[in-house]
C-alpha cells in the first residue's frame, strides 16, 4: 500500500468517527432543545432532584395513669409489583409467599394466592392489591420478611401504602375533652387546643432520580429528622370518668324532657379535673359529647350560689347558722316582684341553717335586702364580696371555648335594677359556668383555698417529662376559717335534713347543695304558652370531714310546664359517682355499714394487684375464711359462699393470661404490657375473652374482652 493509500484510509476512518460524533452531538442538541423548548413539562428539576417530607408522629393523649386515650397508629395497604422480581427468585419463592399470605389474611388458600400472583406477573401488572384488609405495623414488619417481598420494592415488588389513624382505646370516653382535628386545623378539645404540641415538626431529606426511575438519597446532603409530637398526660382518671359517664347516661335515659347534662369531678387539694362529662341530645334522640357545657355554658346557677350569699352574710358578721329567719307563707314581694318557695304555705320561722337546707328563696332574698339593701354602697359591698371570692374568675384554661362569667354591679345602670340584689342572693342575675361553680365549692372543701382547675399534667416524649404543670392557687383564702367551718356544717345539713336528705348514706358522709334554676330564653323565663326551660344541679364534696373530691352535676331540660328539681334529677348522679369512688378507693378506710348486708356475706371481690386486693379485704367487715391471699403479684379471686380463695396469676410471654374476673383497668395493664392489642365491649369486669386463656399467640395479636356486670 502506497503512502497515498495509507493517508486516504486514515482520512476515511477519521471522517467516519467525525460523522458519528456529529450525529451524537446533534442528538444531544436535539434532546436539549426538546426538553427546554418543545417539551418543557416533560421533565422538571423536581423530577430529578427533590425533597421528601418526613412525617412526624403525632403525640398521644394519656390519662393520668398513662393509659392512652388517643394514640396515632399506622396501617398499611399491601400492594405488589409482580414484574419486579427476577425469574429465578420468583420461581423459587412464589410458593412460600403464597403460603405466608394465606396465613396472614386467612381469606384465600395458598393455591389461590399463587394463581393470583402468577396471573398478575403474566399480564405485567405492576400494582395489585394483596389481601382483604389493611395490616398493622407489627404485621407490616412480618410482611417485610416474606419470601420475594423481603427483597424490597425494586427487587421484590413490595409496595406499602401507609395510612395514619387516630385510635381511641376507650371509645367515646371523655371524647369532648379529648376532641378532634381535621386537615384544615378545625376541631375541638385537646386535639385542637394543643395541636401545636401534638403534631410535631416534619423532617426533610433530598432524593435524586436514577436511571430506571428509582430515587435514592443524595449523598452528602443533610437529612433533617422529623421531631415527633409531645405526648400529653391529662388529669383524667379513666375509672372515675367511666363511672361519671355511666351515671349521666343512665339518668338522661329516664326522661324525654332532658336535653343534656354535665358532670365534673375535681381533686380538692390540687384542682386537677379527674372526670368531665358533657352530653347533649342529638337530632336522632341519642346523647353525644358534642358541646362542652362544663366550661362553655354560662347560665344563672340558681340555688347552688346561695352558698356565696351565706358566706358573705357570715363573713360580714351579720348572721350565724342559728340566726332566726322567717319564710312566712312561702311568698314575699319586693318592688312588685314575687319571691316564692316550693313548699305550699311556706316554711314559717326557722334558723338560717334550716333555711339553707330547705333552699328557701324567701329567706335568702330577705336576708340580702335586710343587710345589703339600704344603699347603693351596701349593694356594692355584697357584689364585692362575691367577686372577691373569685367567683367568675377567668381561668385561662388549656382548652378552648371557656365561657365568660358575668357578675353585674350597681354601676351597670342598664343591667342593675331594684331587684338585682335579692335576685343575686338566690343565684339569678349573674352568669356562671358549671366549672366556676365547682371551683367555688372546691375552695370551701379546701378550707378556703381556691385552686385553679386544670386538665394537663405534663408534656412528655419517650416517657420523659419535658414540661410539667403544678397546681396553681387562685386565692389563698376566699373567706375566714370560721366562715368555712360554718358553711361546711350548713352543706352537710342539706344532705342530712334538707333537700338532698333522701340520698344521705350511713357508710360515708358527703356535703353539698341542690340547685334549681329557670333558663331565660330571649329575656323571658316563661313563654306565651306557659312553657319554661330548667336546669337542675347539685354541687358538693366528699367525704365531708376530709374532702378529697368535689363534684358538680348540672342537667338541662327542654321546654316544659312541669317542675324540675336538682334534688330529684342531679343529686342521684352525684351520689352514683361518689359511691363508685368510695367503693374503689380503699384508702378512705371507712367502715362499710350498708343496710341489708349480713356480716357473714361476702361482697363480690375482684382479683387484681395483690397489695390492692389485700387493702380492700382489710377494709371490709368480712367473717369466715379468706384463704391464703398472696401478698404480691397479680392474683385471681374465686368468690364462694363463705370463703374467698385467691391464686397467683400465671403470666408467660406468648401465652394469653387469664384476666377473667378482673376490672378493665387491671386487665388492660396486664395485656398491654405483654404486647397485645386490646379491644373491649360492655361494662363491668372481664367475663369472656378471645383468644382463650392459655392460647399461644404472637406478640401484637388482638385480644377482645367482653365485660359483664358480675354480682
Amino acid at each position: 500500500m502506497t503512502d497515498k493509500d495509507k493517508i486516504q484510509k486514515i482520512v476515511s476512518k477519521f471522517m467516519r468517527i467525525h460523522y458519528v460524533a456529529l450525529i451524537i452531538a446533534l442528538v444531544v442538541v436535539f434532546r436539549i432543545v426538546q426538553v427546554q423548548y418543545l417539551d418543557k413539562d416533560a421533565i422538571s428539576p423536581d423530577d430529578l432532584y427533590h425533597s421528601v417530607k418526613l412525617e412526624a408522629k403525632r403525640g398521644s393523649i394519656l390519662a393520668t395513669d398513662g393509659r392512652p386515650l388517643a394514640i396515632s397508629t399506622q396501617s398499611y395497604r399491601l400492594c405488589m409489583d409482580c414484574t419486579a422480581a427476577h425469574d429465578t427468585i420468583w420461581d423459587q419463592e412464589i410458593d412460600g409467599l403464597a403460603s405466608s399470605l394465606a396465613k396472614l389474611f386467612k381469606n384465600k388458600s395458598a393455591k389461590e394466592y399463587k394463581k393470583q400472583l402468577n396471573t398478575a406477573r403474566k399480564t405485567n401488572d405492576r400494582h395489585i392489591f394483596v389481601g382483604n384488609r389493611r395490616i398493622s405495623y407489627l404485621e407490616m414488619k412480618e410482611v417485610k420478611e416474606f419470601p420475594i417481598l423481603k427483597y424490597g420494592k425494586f427487587r421484590g415488588g413490595l409496595v406499602l401504602e401507609q395510612k395514619n389513624n387516630r385510635e381511641h382505646p376507650f371509645g367515646s370516653l371523655a371524647s369532648r375533652t379529648i376532641g378532634h382535628i381535621n386537615v384544615n386545623g378545625q376541631g375541638a378539645g385537646i386535639e385542637k387546643s394543643l395541636n401545636y404540641k401534638l403534631e410535631g415538626t416534619p423532617g426533610k431529606q433530598y432524593m435524586i432520580r436514577q436511571l430506571g426511575g428509582q430515587y435514592i438519597r443524595v449523598a452528602g446532603e443533610e437529612v433533617i429528622p422529623a421531631q415527633d409530637g409531645y405526648d400529653i398526660r391529662t388529669t383524667i382518671d379513666i375509672d372515675i370518668q367511666e363511672a361519671a359517664e355511666k351515671a349521666m347516661r343512665e339518668q338522661l335515659a329516664k326522661s324525654e324532657l332532658l336535653e343534656g347534662g354535665t358532670a365534673v369531678v375535681m381533686e380538692v387539694s390540687t384542682g386537677a379535673v379527674r372526670a368531665i362529662v358533657n352530653m347533649k341530645k342529638m337530632g336522632n334522640g341519642k346523647f353525644d359529647e358534642s358541646y362542652n357545657y362544663a366550661i362553655g355554658e354560662a347560665t344563672e346557677p340558681g340555688s347552688t350560689l346561695k352558698l356565696a350569699t351565706l358566706v358573705s352574710l357570715i363573713e360580714d358578721g351579720y348572721i350565724t347558722l342559728n340566726t332566726p329567719t322567717d319564710g312566712g307563707n312561702g311568698e314575699w314581694f319586693y318592688n312588685k316582684v314575687r319571691f316564692s318557695d316550693t313548699r305550699t304555705g311556706g316554711y314559717g320561722k326557722m334558723t338560717v341553717e334550716e333555711a339553707f337546707g330547705k333552699s328557701s328563696n324567701v329567706c335568702f332574698a330577705k336576708l340580702a335586702v335586710e343587710h345589703y339593701g339600704q344603699s347603693m354602697e351596701d349593694e356594692m359591698t355584697f357584689v364585692s364580696r362575691i367577686t372577691n371570692m373569685k367567683i367568675g374568675e377567668k381561668f385561662n384554661l388549656e382548652l378552648e371555648g371557656e365561657g365568660y362569667s358575668t357578675i353585674y354591679t350597681p354601676n351597670d345602670t342598664k343591667m342593675w335594677s331594684k331587684v338585682s340584689l335579692p335576685m343575686m342572693a338566690i343565684g339569678y342575675g349573674m352568669l356562671i359556668t358549671p366549672l366556676h361553680t365547682l371551683t367555688f365549692y372546691n375552695a370551701i372543701a379546701n378550707d378556703g383555698k381556691m385552686m385553679k382547675p386544670y386538665f394537663i399534667e405534663s408534656y412528655e416524649q419517650d416517657g420523659v417529662i419535658k414540661e410539667g404543670f403544678k397546681p396553681q392557687v387562685i386565692s389563698g383564702a376566699i373567706c375566714s376559717k370560721n366562715t368555712v367551718t360554718q358553711v361546711k356544717r350548713a352543706l352537710r345539713h342539706v344532705v342530712e335534713k334538707g333537700t338532698a336528705s333522701r340520698y344521705n348514706d350511713p357508710r360515708y358522709e358527703f356535703s353539698g347543695k341542690t340547685g334549681t334554676a329557670q333558663i331565660a330564653t330571649n329575656g323571658r323565663y316563661v313563654d306565651a304558652n306557659g312553657y319554661r326551660r330548667h336546669q337542675a344541679s347539685f354541687a358538693g364534696f366528699f367525704p365531708s370531714d376530709k374532702p378529697k373530691y368535689s363534684c358538680i352535676v348540672v342537667l338541662y331540660s327542654a321546654k316544659t310546664r312541669q317542675n324540675f328539681y336538682g334534688g330529684t334529677w342531679a343529686t342521684p348522679i352525684f351520689k352514683q359517682i361518689s359511691d363508685h369512688i368510695y367503693t374503689t378507693h380503699p384508702e378512705w378506710e371507712a367502715p362499710v355499714k350498708a343496710k341489708g348486708v349480713k356480716p357473714h356475706d361476702h361482697p363480690v371481690i375482684a382479683g387484681g394487684l395483690a397489695s390492692e386486693v389485700n387493702t380492700s379485704l382489710n377494709a371490709l367487715p368480712l367473717k369466715g375464711e379468706t384463704g391464703n391471699i398472696p401478698k404480691e403479684g397479680w392474683i385471681t379471686i374465686t368468690n364462694k359462699e363463705n370463703r374467698i380463695e385467691a391464686k397467683r396469676m400465671k403470666i408467660e410471654t406468648g401465652v394469653v393470661p387469664d384476666v377473667r374476673g378482673l376490672g378493665l383497668k387491671d386487665a388492660l395493664y396486664i395485656l398491654e404490657n405483654e404486647g397485645y392489642s386490646v379491644s373491649f365491649e360492655g361494662r363491668g369486669r372481664v367475663g369472656d375473652m378471645i383468644p382463650q386463656p392459655g392460647d399461644t399467640v404472637k406478640f401484637g395479636s388482638a385480644v377482645k374482652l367482653t365485660l359483664k356486670e358480675i354480682r
